[in-house]
């Protein structure tokens, strides 16, 4: 088994064993790739440990990125995954709990937002 197997069996693992719950949700914000210009994405899903975005332009696993959702400041996070225009991430140091249950109240699943 090569060593790149062996990498992309962790991070499928690494995945599927996600310390926090997801919630689905739908939150226009801004991605930034390390070295690149910060793009319009729009949230999918947002655990205490990570987020999953729309990417149409190609994220590296390994690369760091900036999140910044609309009334925080910018969030770092390490890419995990890119596929198909969506991208996976998980941030550099967890979110407050309190912090996530406010995004969540200020977002219902269609991106309005309710201040």
């Amino acid at each position: 088994m090569t060593l790149h197997n062996v990498q992309g069996r962790y991070d499928v693992a690494a995945q599927e064993d996600r310390s926090a719950p997801r919630t689905r949700i739908v939150i226009p914000a801004q991605l930034r790739a390390s070295g690149m210009r910060s793009f319009q994405t729009v949230v999918n899903d947002l655990s205490l440990s990570g987020f999953s975005a729309t990417a149409v332009t190609r994220m590296h696993p390994g690369s760091m990125c900036w999140l910044t959702l609309p009334g925080l400041e910018s969030l770092q996070a390490e890419v995990v995954w890119w596929e198909n225009g969506l991208c996976g991430c998980a941030f550099s140091n967890l979110i407050s709990p309190i912090v996530h249950e406010n995004i969540l109240a200020r977002y219902r699943g269609d991106g309005t937002y309710r201040g």
